[in-house]
């Protein structure tokens, strides 16, 4: 597996020379960092002034981060820093649906542009025990009701790779800070593909885990019905499996359960993940035609994963996917229209359309149209469609697919502050089949194996059984190994 501390690997320059410091930790994954600071050889005040340097250069083009507060992570580092694997490395949040106290979470929109949390989220908590040090806020687009990162309150967040293409969303902010070095990895949530697109689009690895493996509570324990699952984006293998590790485990109250690992994801990813069953599914399950730069992608991954002893036979998935859209669009729908159904009592006021982007604007009425009975009968349809894909993985180990149909598209593309019937056309265009693996609550990964020879990434997708996140770490640690991406940075960056 690729790691980012070797032998050949410099080290960090003389705590005096903060410019040499800013260029080299970039060549470090998370856990490299962590080391360094064990060893003393760097401090997480000093690595806090160097990311800053590097945030206070590059921030500006990208409009990666919404909110920072270096002095409450100096506080923090001062303070009651955990001793966890990331003691002392800097890291930050998507600014939706996770609190951290006395910060704005406004999930984009004009809506919660002053909301304060007053405590600290579960899973944040679980980071600062696991060292990692909070100093801002990551941009997502209006409550990560889209897969772009663009936002009326914050604008456009620019990618890397190409300053005028999409980042992806909804952790698309993330996703930039991570591709550009900035960090070496950020928390991010995947609603419908919110974690998996945006790594494709920037060029980094992205697992969404099974349902219920990360914790979301205490004061809302889901998103769209279970569909929306927290994890992060990341150069290395190694530190998504770490951070998982510092991440899982119910908390009290959570709806939902998901298998126990049997031991650590990162003592997992040294383990040959063996003779796997792959099933290729290339079709759009749209019936759009797939970009050539995203089938080849896909068929160059499938090649790669025979080169390392898998069995890839190509599949049609067993869903229909009208049925699919139709079940997971009214979920959103109508969790959409009872949060800002609360959000009214908070504004005093009803929402109306001037607080919020015109597609979120339509999808909130939709969602006030629905009636109850469509409404159960969209969860029991979710079930279904779970209890489907379960039945095709007893037939294979894993799904390989692209992650997106398209590479990056430019800026404007999928925004919602657009008519919504051009909206919804590109998102169609845009999208594959992300969101499947969110109403089965799957875990699925975006694995970046490609890119278009104009310099754009290409995301390829690996999903497997419920519960089995350790089985597609593995796999992902393999393919680190046989094609690192670790050393491919936008020269940007």
């Amino acid at each position: 597996m690729t790691t980012q501390v070797s032998s050949s690997t410099p080290t960090i320059s003389p705590r005096n020379d903060l410019r040499g410091l800013a260029g080299e930790y970039p060549n470090y994954d998370g856990l490299g960092l962590a080391a360094l600071i064990a060893g003393k050889q760097i401090t997480p005040l000093e690595l806090q002034a160097a990311v800053r340097q590097r945030v206070e250069a590059l921030n500006p083009k990208l409009n990666a981060l919404c909110h920072v507060f270096f002095e409450k992570a100096e506080a923090q580092i001062h303070g009651n820093l955990g001793t966890g694997p990331f003691h002392g490395v800097p890291f930050v949040l998507k600014d939706l649906s996770l609190s951290l106290s006395g910060t704005i979470t406004s999930g984009g929109s004009r809506v919660w542009k002053n909301n304060i949390a007053m405590f600290d989220s579960t899973l944040v908590s679980r980071y600062k025990q696991a060292g990692l040090v909070i100093f801002g806020k990551s941009n997502s687009p209006e409550f990560g009701l889209t897969v772009t990162t663009e936002s009326a309150l914050f604008g456009p967040t620019r990618n890397p790779w190409n300053l005028e293409r999409t980042t992806g969303g909804s952790s698309g902010g993330s996703a930039a800070l991570v591709a550009s070095r900035i960090l070496p990895m950020a928390h991010g949530s995947d609603g419908g593909g919110s974690i998996r697109v945006p790594a494709s689009c920037c060029g980094i690895f992205g697992l969404k885990p099974t349902r219920g493996r990360v914790p979301l509570g205490p004061s809302t324990f889901e998103g769209w019905n279970g569909c929306s699952h927290h994890h992060a984006l990341t150069i290395s293998v190694r530190d998504s499996a770490a951070l998982l590790d510092a991440s899982v485990g119910q908390e009290l109250g959570s709806p939902f359960f998901s298998p126990k690992p049997a031991r650590s994801f990162l003592d997992e990813i040294a383990t040959d993940p063996g003779s796997l069953r792959i099933a290729l599914v290339t079709a759009s399950p749209t019936g759009v035609p797939l970009d050539p730069e995203c089938k080849k992608a896909t068929l160059n991954a499938a090649k790669l994963c025979e080169s390392l002893g898998h069995k890839v036979e190509e599949a049609a998935l067993p869903i229909n996917n009208e049925v699919l859209r139709g079940a997971f669009f009214t979920i959103l729908q109508v969790s959409l229209a009872r949060m800002l159904d609360d959000a009214s009592s908070i504004l005093g006021r009803a929402v109306s359309p001037d607080d919020v982007e015109t597609a979120t604007w339509v999808m909130m009425q939709a969602g006030i149209s629905i009636s109850s009975v469509a409404y159960s009968r969209a969860i029991a349809t979710m079930h279904q469609i779970g209890l489907t894909m379960a039945k095709f993985h007893q037939n294979y180990d894993v799904i390989l697919s692209p992650t997106l149909s398209k590479p990056p598209v430019a800026l404007g593309v999928l925004s919602l502050s657009q008519d919504p019937a051009v909206f919804g056309k590109n998102i169609t265009e845009f999208m594959h089949s992300t969101s499947l693996y969110n109403v089965t609550g799957e875990p699925s990964m975006s694995v970046p194996l490609h890119w278009t020879p104009d310099g754009l990434p290409v995301g390829v997708m690996f999903s497997g059984r419920f519960g089995e996140d350790a089985l597609l770490l593995r796999l992902a640690a393999q393919l680190e190994k046989a094609q690192s991406w670790a050393n491919r940075k936008p020269q940007f960056s």
